[in-house]
């Protein structure tokens, strides 16, 4: 896996694709690392596009340049990674999908870099555009882990053993026997980086104001928070069965964007589509970003739409579907999801 180095990180990431391409981040979540997509990705090269797998801070090979360097892990100094990344490599214009972790990474990049993000497809956690109200008693039972941690005692216990901590949570978030224990310890690997513990306490306690954002995201996590509804073509994807944050959290989803817009539930899909379902996951992708570059023509057009029509599937596999033109009204944004 290649590195490559910003002003605070050494960022491990994967790259497939022809280059020229129209360009797609493909962002992972928690507790995962960037093997979540290793289903998804070369399906999404071999289609005709350019993707960038990176792994995030705080897990895998990726590692904090300086000691001095705060061990955060908010989703504004996470896209702010990002965007370093892709300024490293060179790429302006980008798509943008996230899961979980992933998800409001991507949103947050929509939000603080719209001329760059084309197209945005969040998985398994919806949005915080408009701040996140506190969760209802329901949703708070589903979310301990965010308040174990917020504690000195669960700090120390997620410290103290954070595979065990990271597996209760892949039992319980997606239907029973989706994952072998192999997988598992393949991507628990990840959760060695020394690391690990700091930014996961650090993003959920700093996501209900338990602790401080990163000052050098300030300035993004206060324009996700301003921010009503955004309008570029997007793409949200929901697990039917989803644990944590089961569909009725999403249902505000479609008020926060005023443009071109599909919603996706996936029939006996946890929280975890691109392991589950990789091919239904791999299908909507190509579905979003098969025409995002108007400028993309002859054989990278061509392989791009041959991607789509390779990557079809029956009705029954896709799942429920609601879009929406770009005429339809938004509604005031509201939910409580959060991974």
């Amino acid at each position: 896996m290649p590195t490559i180095s910003t002003d605070h990180l050494t960022i491990a990431y994967d790259l497939y694709g022809p280059e020229g391409a129209p360009v797609v981040l493909l962002l992972h979540g928690w507790p995962d690392n960037a093997s979540t997509w290793d289903r998804v990705a070369p399906r999404l090269a071999q289609a005709g596009l350019r993707v960038v797998v990176p792994t995030l801070r705080g897990f895998g090979a990726t590692r904090f340049r300086h000691d001095h360097t705060p061990r955060t892990g908010d989703s504004a100094i996470l896209a702010l990674d990002a965007i370093a990344l892709m300024d490293g490599l060179g790429i302006d214009r980008f798509m943008a999908a996230g899961h979980d972790w992933g998800s409001n990474i991507a949103e947050a990049l929509a939000v603080g870099w719209p001329d760059r993000v084309q197209r945005l497809a969040m998985l398994s956690t919806p949005p915080r555009l408009g701040g996140m109200p506190t969760p209802s008693f329901d949703q708070a039972q589903r979310q301990w882990y965010h308040w174990f941690m917020a504690t000195r005692r669960g700090a120390q216990a997620v410290r103290d053993d954070r595979r065990g901590f990271a597996h209760i949570h892949w039992v319980n978030w997606s239907p029973p026997g989706w994952f072998d224990e192999a997988t598992f310890a393949r991507v628990a690997k990840s959760f060695d980086n020394p690391d690990w513990p700091a930014v996961t306490i650090h993003s959920y306690r700093a996501r209900w104001d338990e602790a401080q954002p990163d000052p050098r995201g300030a300035w993004l996590a206060d324009r996700v928070k301003a921010t009503k509804t955004l309008s570029l073509p997007t793409l949200y994807l929901h697990g039917e069965v989803d644990g944590v944050n089961p569909p009725s959290t999403a249902r505000e989803v479609p008020g926060k964007f005023s443009g071109p817009f599909k919603m996706v539930e996936l029939p006996g899909v946890g929280h975890f589509p691109q392991r589950e379902n990789p091919e239904a996951v791999t299908r909507h992708l190509l579905d979003l970003f098969a025409d995002a570059d108007s400028k993309a023509k002859g054989p990278s057009a061509t392989r791009i739409a041959a991607g789509v029509a390779a990557a079809g599937l029956v009705a029954a596999a896709i799942g429920i579907v609601c879009t929406r033109s770009t005429t339809e009204q938004s509604s005031p944004p509201r939910g409580e999801g959060s991974a």
